[in-house]
C-alpha cells in the first residue's frame, strides 16, 4: 500500500508526462499502479483509500453483528471468538477483537444521544441530589448537594439520614443560604419525592407535594436511571465528595465528631463559591446576588409538620416525649422544638435563624431511664465536688495571695474542721511581712499535708525549716558507736571467776 505522499507523486508524474508509462518510470513504479490510481482519481474516489480484501471473518461479520446488537454493545470479545469457533471459524482471536471493536462503534454511532445545549435561566431552577458521606465512629453518613443551575452556586449539608424530614430540613436551610425560593426543583426519584411510575410517569408523593406548595416551588423529578438531565448536581456531588470524603487520593484525616463534618462543608462551600467558575468566569457568591433579583420571597415560617410533633425545652434542658426525659443543647432552653422517632432514635429539630437543623439524636430510653448527653450542658467547673477557694474580702485575698500553700492549707483546715481560721489566717498573713513570703507559703502547704492546724504550728514549721537550711547535719565518728560490745565477756572462763557453785542435783 502507497503512502499518501507516494500517491501524490504518483498523480504528478501522471499530469506532467499523460503516459502511465512514462508516469511509472517517473515515480519508480509498474504502470498499472499509475492507471489504477488515476482511474480512482477519475472515479471521485480516494487514491488512498485502503483497497478492503477478503477476510476469513468476513462470513461471520452478521452473527458478530447480531451479537453485539442483542447485547446491547455489551457482549466480550472472547465470548463472541468461541461462538464463532464452534461455527467454523479458524483465525485468531486477536482478529475477533477487532470485529467486534468495529460492530460496537457502528453500534454506538447509530445510539449516540445528541445534546443540546441547556441555556440557564436565573431564578429558575435548583437541583439536588445526595452523595455518600464519611464514616464517623462507624456510622454512615450523607451528603445533601444542592445546586442553582444559573448561579452554579453550591450548597452541601452533610446528615444522618435521608427521611422525608430531613430532606425538608435541608431543602428549607438551602433556600434560606440562597436567600430566596426557584420555581422548580430538579431531583431524582427516591420514595421520598415519587412513590410510584405509572406508565412513565412520576406519582408524586403528597407529603412532598405540601412542602413545594408551603415554598412556592415545583419539585420535579429526572428521567429514571438518566443522570444526564441533573448533571449539575452530579457534579456537585463528585466535587464535595472528592474534597469532602477521606480518600488516598485527598489525604484527608478521619472525622472524629460530626460537627467536624459539619464544618468542614461550610469552608467547602465559601471555597467553591468564592473562586470564578470555569465555564462562567464568575465567582458564584456574585452571580447569586444578581439572580436573587428573580427569585420568589422565602416564607418566613418553615415547614415544620414533617418535624414531629412540638415540645417545650425545660430549664434542665430536657423534653418529655412519652415518659422519658431527652436532652438538648442548653441553649434552647425555654424555647420550642419539634421530636421524632425514626426506627430506634428520637431527632430533636430546633428552627433558628439559617433554617431548621437536628439538635439531638437519642436512642430510645424507657420510663425511669432519661437519655442524657453531656455534651448538651455547659462544662462545670467543678466535676469532682471540690471547690476552689475564691476570695470574697479584703483579708481573704491577702492570705490567698501567698500562693497554692496558702489554698490548700484552708481548704484542708476546713475539712478537718479546725478552730480560728480566720485569725490564724491574718497571722500567716502577718509573718508574711517578716519572713519571706515562698517560705510562709511552704509551711503552709506542709501543715495543709500534715494535718497540723493548731496554734503556732506555722510558725514552728517556720523555725524548723529555717533551723534545717542553717544546721549542719550531725554524723557518728568513726571511733564510737551506739552497739553495745563484748568486753563484759572477755575474762569468762579464766581462773579466779566467779562460778556457780550450785549443786545441779538439789535442782
Amino acid at each position: 500500500m502507497k503512502t499518501s505522499r507516494e500517491i501524490m507523486e504518483i498523480l504528478e508524474a501522471y499530469d506532467l508526462t499523460g503516459s502511465y508509462r512514462a508516469a511509472a518510470e517517473l515515480a519508480g513504479c509498474d504502470h498499472h499502479t499509475v492507471a489504477r490510481y488515476v482511474q480512482l482519481r477519475a472515479a471521485g474516489q480516494s487514491p488512498a483509500a485502503r483497497e478492503h480484501r477478503a477476510r476469513p471473518i468476513d462470513e461471520y461479520l452478521e452473527k458478530i453483528e447480531e451479537l453485539v446488537v442483542r447485547s446491547g454493545g455489551r457482549v466480550r470479545a472472547d465470548v463472541v471468538h468461541k461462538r464463532i469457533t464452534a461455527m467454523g471459524f479458524t483465525g485468531g482471536e486477536r482478529t475477533t477483537r477487532r470485529a467486534v471493536a468495529q460492530m460496537k462503534d457502528r453500534l454506538r454511532a447509530g445510539q449516540r444521544r445528541v445534546f443540546r445545549p441547556w441555556i440557564t435561566e436565573p431564578g429558575l431552577w435548583l437541583q439536588w441530589d445526595w452523595g455518600e458521606g464519611p464514616q464517623i465512629g462507624g456510622r454512615r453518613t450523607s451528603l445533601w448537594c444542592a445546586w442553582l443551575a444559573w448561579s452554579r452556586f453550591r450548597v452541601v449539608i452533610p446528615v444522618l439520614d435521608k427521611t422525608l424530614p430531613t430532606i425538608v430540613s435541608c431543602l428549607d436551610t438551602t433556600l434560606r443560604r440562597i436567600g430566596g425560593v426557584p420555581t422548580y426543583a430538579l431531583t431524582d426519584n427516591e420514595k421520598t419525592v415519587s412513590v410510584d411510575h405509572v406508565a412513565t410517569i412520576a406519582v408524586r408523593n403528597p407529603e412532598i407535594v405540601e412542602v413545594g406548595r408551603h415554598y412556592g416551588m415545583t419539585i420535579r423529578t429526572c428521567v429514571p436511571a438518566d443522570p444526564q438531565t441533573k448533571g449539575g448536581s452530579e457534579a456537585t456531588v463528585r466535587i464535595a465528595k472528592a474534597d469532602l470524603v477521606p480518600t488516598d487520593a485527598n489525604l484527608l484525616d478521619e472525622y472524629r465528631r460530626f460537627a467536624d463534618l459539619e464544618t468542614a462543608c461550610r469552608e467547602f462551600c465559601e471555597q467553591v463559591n468564592d473562586r470564578p467558575h470555569r465555564e462562567t468566569r464568575r465567582r458564584p457568591a456574585e452571580a447569586l446576588a444578581e439572580e436573587r433579583m428573580r427569585l420568589h420571597p422565602l416564607p418566613s415560617q418553615a415547614f415544620t409538620v414533617a418535624f414531629g410533633t412540638t415540645r417545650r425545652v425545660n430549664w434542665d434542658c430536657t423534653i418529655s416525649v412519652e415518659g422519658v426525659r431527652y436532652s438538648v443543647p442548653h441553649e434552647l432552653v425555654d424555647t420550642r422544638v419539634w421530636a421524632r422517632f425514626h426506627g430506634d432514635e428520637l431527632i430533636v429539630t430546633a428552627v433558628g435563624e439559617h433554617g431548621p437543623a437536628e439538635v439531638a439524636r437519642h436512642a430510645r430510653s424507657a420510663p425511669g431511664t432519661p437519655a442524657i448527653n453531656e455534651e448538651h450542658y455547659p462544662p462545670r467547673e467543678d466535676k469532682s465536688g471540690d471547690r476552689v477557694p475564691k476570695a470574697t474580702s479584703a483579708e481573704e485575698a491577702a492570705f490567698l495571695a501567698l500562693g497554692p500553700g496558702a489554698a490548700a492549707w484552708l481548704i484542708e483546715a476546713a475539712a478537718a474542721g479546725a478552730r480560728r481560721i480566720r485569725p490564724k489566717m491574718a497571722e500567716a498573713v502577718a509573718l508574711a511581712k517578716l519572713h519571706p513570703v515562698a517560705e510562709v507559703d511552704q509551711a503552709l502547704g506542709t501543715a495543709a499535708i500534715a494535718g497540723r492546724f493548731a496554734e503556732n504550728d506555722v510558725i514552728r514549721i517556720l523555725a524548723h525549716q529555717a533551723g534545717r537550711e542553717i544546721g549542719k547535719p550531725t554524723q557518728a565518728s568513726e571511733t564510737h558507736s551506739l552497739q553495745p560490745g563484748t568486753s563484759a565477756w572477755s575474762n569468762f572462763g579464766l581462773p579466779g571467776c566467779a562460778q556457780d557453785t550450785t549443786d545441779g542435783a538439789d535442782l
